[in-house]
C-alpha cells in the first residue's frame, strides 16, 4: 500500500511543532526527533494498514477513520483501495472538539 500524507495533516503537524518550539520552548532538536518518529510511524502503514483502531471521535463521518497512537499524538488515517491517507497528526493535549469532523460518541 502507498501512504499519502495530506496537505492538511502536514499543516497541522507543522503548527503543532511550531507551538512546541515557540510556546513550550522545547529544543528544536527534540522537536525534529518527534517529527521524524511520527513520519516513520505513519509510513509503517504501508505494510500494516488495518492495525490501527477505529477512531471513535470520527465515527459519525462514516468514512472508516482509524488511528495509531505515537507518544502524545494520534495519527488519523483512512484506507481507500490500496492507498492510506494520513489526514491528521492530532496532538492529544488539544481539545478533542478541534479534531476536524469530531462528534461526541
Amino acid at each position: 500500500m502507498k501512504v499519502i500524507l495530506t496537505d492538511e495533516s502536514l499543516e497541522n503537524l507543522s503548527k503543532t511543532l511550531s507551538f512546541f518550539i515557540e510556546e513550550l520552548e522545547i529544543p528544536k532538536k527534540k522537536v525534529i526527533e518527534i517529527k521524524n518518529r511520527l513520519l516513520k510511524k505513519a509510513n509503517t502503514l504501508s505494510k500494516q494498514s488495518h492495525r490501527g483502531q477505529k477512531e471513535p471521535c470520527l465515527m459519525s463521518l462514516n468514512q472508516g477513520h482509524r488511528r495509531l497512537v505515537e507518544g502524545e499524538f494520534k495519527i488519523i488515517y483512512l484506507i481507500e483501495s490500496d492507498i492510506v491517507y494520513v489526514t491528521d497528526f492530532f496532538y492529544t493535549h488539544r481539545d478533542l472538539k478541534k479534531m476536524k469532523g469530531y462528534s461526541k460518541m
